[in-house]
């Protein structure tokens, strides 16, 4: 960091009388009795303004002060430094004249970054101060830049495209499709359209064909958000083209598909999954995306906590038994079951899985494809399973009595088993087996815990903590039981033992530019029912899901909303947010 001398800067102060004599005189005490600098002193004590700080210091430095709050950068400039380095350096270019490049700076001194730029640039850098707040208007400019910048390549394109378009195209004629999807302002649509997803951080992208364009929309942090509209000429050619890098058939128009293919940079590695439907007007495209040698998650990053996890560590750690993950599609419900089976994946163990799709490859896992054309089912592959001598089984789904009950029996069999099912709540899993004709004395005696869960979107940085105002609480109260939840957040000592429901405060969402909707990321919100003789006693008798739900309670189950209350009140999450994903 560039250092002024106290000396200096008490100088100027008093030549501009930026700051009144006495003010001036206390706080170069204060500095000296605590060996601060003069600067940091002024700051704290709001005797003077960040940016007019700046302004003097520049004028010491004979560097000249720019203030870029106001300004929008030429995207071509501001390009010159990439975002990576602008955001870790805190320097952005935002004039080029012939070979002069000027840079903002919050550190003129960082002559290092200054080099790099300058052999980078081979151009010649003119740095200038600026406050920490201009850096952060600029660096914002990054990612309005990046969506203008796909917002015109894609319409270069689409204009390119519709004119080597130009005749027409034999849709049946497999020849026609192959040549329209080698053009090459198609592939640079599906290329951008696919690279800018990514750099949003979105989960899914749709292609919708209209009946007069074709609307494109991300998935982010779980909701869709509509991203462009393109001609719907092209249509035909942006399927052709991903049909090609999915190898499948061209020709095909009039039954669904499915594919996968994967795109490799040096910044990222993804493989997408790509799912085909022909509708009224055209073919529907869907791409998700999984991102290949992520991060391993652990089970406190995907949202349990406490007894919770405790819970779950209980469940995992027997070596036969049934674990079930429910929720609805979306849920996280694979990803809370690969997260227990990396955790389980040790050399001593053997471990398969028949799942539909195969979502994530994992290393010393054997992972069966589903394939029901061939007549391999779940139940099928399940069965073949149970003769490569595993320790672990990961069934993708239950869908039917077959694979219920080959589940079961493995578990019987001295397996420990893994599986999901499409229940919305803990307590329901077992009716629904029960549904599948499985004998209530076999499901008492393999399924260890099951675990529920929902994915609710996460707080920025920026937010607001208030508590509820009057009206909230009263609609509040009409949907949940808030004397329960002020017990479970006095349980997990989140909130004082003394603390009313009126006082505590909630996260609720502030939008940013960053930000917009106030959301960024998701988490999970859980409840885990741990089978206690208690509730296999309730499932010998035919219980209802709310009788078991009832003595989970009274056995310490959180239920999703409780934690997902308790995640409101730590800020993670909003009271919105758990509302909207609990009521769906």
């Amino acid at each position: 960091m560039f250092l002024i001398h106290d000396r200096q800067l008490k100088a100027l102060i008093q030549d501009t009388n930026t700051v009144s004599k006495e003010s001036l005189a206390a706080a170069e005490k204060e500095a000296k009795a605590k060996g601060k600098r003069l600067r940091d002193v002024l700051l704290a004590q709001s005797l003077i303004q960040e940016e007019e700080l700046h302004r003097l210091e520049a004028y010491i430095l004979g560097i000249p002060f720019v203030d870029l709050e106001k300004e929008t950068i030429d995207p071509k400039v501001l390009s010159i430094i990439p975002e990576p380095i602008a955001k870790k350096n805190n320097i952005v270019a935002f004039k080029l004249d012939g070979k002069d490049l000027q840079v903002a700076m919050i550190d003129p001194a960082d002559i290092q970054t200054i080099e790099f730029i300058k052999k980078k640039t081979e151009l010649r850098i003119l740095p200038r101060l600026t406050s920490t707040a201009s850096i952060k208007h600029a660096l914002q400019q990054y990612q309005k830049s990046l969506a203008a910048e796909f917002g015109e390549l894609i319409k270069k394109d689409v204009a390119e495209a519709l004119v080597v378009k130009g005749e027409d195209v034999d849709l049946s004629s497999e020849k026609d499709l192959k040549k329209m999807a080698e053009d090459l302002p198609v592939i640079r649509i599906v290329d951008s359209v696919i690279r800018h997803a990514i750099l949003q951080q979105a989960s899914d992208i749709h292609i919708e064909p209209q009946e007069h364009e074709v609307i494109v929309r991300y998935r982010l942090d779980g909701i869709l958000h509509d991203q462009m509209k393109l001609p719907k000429e092209i249509a035909p050619g942006i399927v052709a083209r991903i049909k090609v890098m999915s190898n499948l058939k061209l020709d095909e128009h009039r039954l669904p598909q499915d594919g996968r293919f994967k795109i490799e940079t040096p910044e990222y590695k993804f493989s997408v999954r790509v799912s085909i439907l022909p509708i009224f007007d055209g073919e529907k495209i869907v791409m998700r995306l999984l991102p290949e040698g992520a991060q391993g998650f652990s089970l406190e990053k995907l949202g349990f906590f406490g007894e919770m996890l405790e819970r779950v560590h209980r469940a995992i750690r027997k070596p036969t038994g049934i674990l079930l993950a429910t929720g609805p599609t979306g849920s996280g419900k694979t990803t809370t079951l690969y997260t227990i089976l990396d955790m389980l994946n040790t050399p001593g163990v053997n471990i398969s899985t028949v799942e539909d799709p195969i979502e994530y490859r994992m290393p010393r896992v054997n992972q069966t494809q589903v394939r029901p054309e061939i007549g391999l089912s779940f139940a099928n592959g399940l069965r073949a399973l149970l003769r490569q001598d595993p320790n672990i089984i990961m069934v993708g789904e239950i869908r039917d009595n077959e694979t219920a009950g080959l589940a079961i029996n493995a578990a019987l069999t001295g397996h420990l088993v893994l599986s999901t099912l499409h229940t919305n709540s803990a307590s329901g899993a077992l009716p629904r087996l029960l549904d599948m004709h499985v004998e209530p004395f076999l499901i008492a005696s393999t399924v260890n815990a099951i675990i529920a869960q929902r994915l609710v979107r996460t707080l920025c940085g920026e937010k607001e903590m208030r508590p509820l105002t009057d009206a909230e609480l009263a609609t509040m109260s009409k949907q949940v039981n808030l004397d329960r939840i002020l017990e479970a957040l006095k349980h997990e000592r989140i909130v004082d033992a003394k603390a009313r429901i009126e006082t505590i405060e909630w996260g609720h969402p502030k939008p940013s530019d960053q930000c917009p909707d106030g959301y960024h990321g998701r988490v999970g919100i859980h409840e885990v029912l741990q089978i206690s003789s208690a509730i296999q006693e309730l499932i010998m008798k035919n219980a209802t899901a709310d009788q078991i739900e009832e003595q989970g309670r009274k056995e310490g189950m959180l239920t999703m909303l409780e934690d997902g209350f308790v995640k409101a009140a730590e800020g993670i999450t909003s009271l919105e947010e758990v509302l909207r994903v609990t009521s769906e």
